[in-house]
């Protein structure tokens, strides 16, 4: 296990800031927002929350900036993935940033490397075994660089189109942990876990009135989250709101989760998108410091 100490806070847990976003952000402020826009968008969130995190999350392409605006104590981990994926090719395969490698990454000053894959525990072997091969090949390089890799999951069926729907959220639980059970494998060597929680909350008795789960059989699914991996894990938000976000973790200490932190993005700042894109940078900015601030002190308090 390498050293993860740029990425604890003061009681050892990871609370980290994520802005690595680079389509979705676009689709938030607008299709046609310049590139200049979404680099400044990240700065102001940088420069703004990171004095609250233990690290930030950002991307090559348009967060150097943002990473050298950022509070002197938090630790900087950089994706490495190409955002999105192939509509046309079944799988949603990953792929690299073509012009960055680990080494790279490291020497311009990451402290830490992020990867994000799909994954569908029950899709075809052959899709899935490309998928081990590629985070094989990661986990090596991190290994060699002597760089913590940070493997994120994010979870699908490739015959179910909407992962919100209630017909996802039936076989949520299992997706989540069978590939939490997979990729704790030494062989990856995945340094950090950065997943979602194991149920979809709004499907959740008292959550939702169209509930599938009560909330004793959504406690076993973050209880059994916990006990199939051996390395540190840390949730997602997932887009969800801020209350959302906050009343989950809430939830899942209660439940006996074993969490070890957050690395959470739109349930922090999200809402600076629309005042940057209707009012301009210094509204953008008034929100980060008012209503971003709480956001990130009210989930660090429950992690």
């Amino acid at each position: 296990m390498k050293n993860l100490d740029k990425f604890r806070d003061e009681n050892g847990k990871i609370s980290a800031l994520a802005i690595d976003q680079r389509g979705a952000l676009r689709r938030m402020m607008g299709e046609d927002t310049p590139s200049e826009a979404l680099g400044e968008f990240k700065r102001l969130v940088s420069e703004n929350l990171t004095e609250h995190a233990s690290a930030i999350l950002l991307d090559p392409e348009y967060g150097w900036d943002a990473a050298d605006h950022r509070y002197s104590e938090c630790g900087l981990l950089m994706a490495y993935e190409q955002t999105g994926y192939d509509k046309q090719t079944p799988g949603r395969l990953p792929d690299l940033i073509p012009d960055c490698s680990v080494h790279s990454l490291k020497a311009r000053g990451a402290d830490g490397i992020k990867l994000l894959v799909y994954i569908d525990v029950d899709e075809s072997p052959d899709i899935n075994r490309q998928k081990e091969a590629f985070i094989e090949r990661v986990g090596s390089e991190c290994l060699g660089e002597d760089i913590p890799f940070f493997l994120e999951i994010l979870t699908y069926d490739a015959n179910i189109e909407d992962v919100k729907s209630r017909e996802f959220a039936e076989v949520k639980p299992r997706k989540v942990i069978g590939a939490m059970r997979e990729y704790s494998k030494k062989k990856y060597n995945v340094d950090v876990l950065k997943v979602e929680v194991p149920v979809n909350m709004n499907y959740v008795e008292g959550f939702s009135d169209t509930s599938i789960l009560t909330q004793e059989e959504a406690a076993k699914h973050f209880k059994e989250q916990s006990s199939v991996s051996d390395i540190p894990f840390i949730f997602l938000s997932a887009g969800v709101s801020p209350e959302l976000f906050q009343n989950t973790l809430k939830f899942a200490k209660e439940a006996g989760s074993d969490f070890n932190g957050i690395l959470c993005g739109r349930a922090t700042w999200s809402g600076a998108t629309k005042e940057y894109q209707m009012k301009g940078t210094a509204a953008a900015e008034r929100w980060l410091k008012e209503t971003g601030v709480s956001n990130i002190n009210n989930i660090n308090k429950n992690i």
